[in-house]
């Protein structure tokens, strides 16, 4: 089990590259999980640098954008992505047709649909798959959750669970990308969010 303080201290002024390199040598079996929406590309990219076929978990919900669709197709195929994509047990086709769609955020049925769409697979996915140390590319300028969060904490399962993102601003993701051509999402659709500065729900509840 990772000490977190003491993490957390060791990897003060460390670089994201480099925290990426201890996070992936505390694991026996590391993994990173991606939506494939904006600046994605920079951790997967990260993290293939050193560790080529470190599994990557995708939880599609079945309503990314056409660009999110084919820029996560030359991901996987650029960067060789170990890729499991874990989907939800109903359809967006059978939610939209028959369960009343995508509900409203102030919906009573918006938790459930979260439940559903988010949750439920990922959950099934880290229980599947087990993993010990789980890389996220989330960033404390993305929403008011995430500004008070810590590079390192412990996950679902006892998972260690690292951001090494987590100081890196807007610019400093648009750069990495450039400077190493790599594709990003701009028309990206998270189907349990309404604003972009909101949780989905997945880091409040784990």
């Amino acid at each position: 089990m990772t000490d977190i303080n003491q993490a957390n201290e060791t990897l003060t002024g460390k670089t994201a590259q480099e925290i990426v390199e201890w996070a992936i040598a505390q694991g026996s079996k590391p993994v990173v999980t991606t939506n494939f929406g904006p600046h994605e590309a920079v951790i997967l990219h990260m993290a293939t640098q050193v560790k080529p076929d470190i599994q990557v978990i995708w939880i599609d919900s079945g309503y990314n954008t056409r660009e999110t669709y084919k820029v996560a197709q030359q991901l996987i195929e650029e960067l060789k992505l170990n890729i499991d994509v874990f989907t939800p047990k109903i359809s967006a086709a059978r939610q939209d047709a028959s369960l009343g769609g995508i509900p409203a955020v102030d919906s009573p049925t918006h938790a459930e649909f979260t439940e559903n769409f988010k949750l439920e697979p990922f959950t099934r996915a880290m229980k599947e798959i087990a993993p010990d140390v789980w890389l996220t590319a989330v960033r404390a300028e993305q929403t008011e959750f995430r500004a008070g969060m810590q590079v390192v904490e412990t996950g679902p399962n006892g998972v260690t669970k690292v951001a090494p993102l987590l100081s890196w601003t807007t610019q400093e993701m648009d750069e990495y990308l450039k400077e190493h051509g790599l594709p990003n999402v701009a028309k990206y659709f998270d189907p349990t969010k309404a604003l972009a500065n909101r949780e989905c729900g997945l880091r409040t509840k784990l």
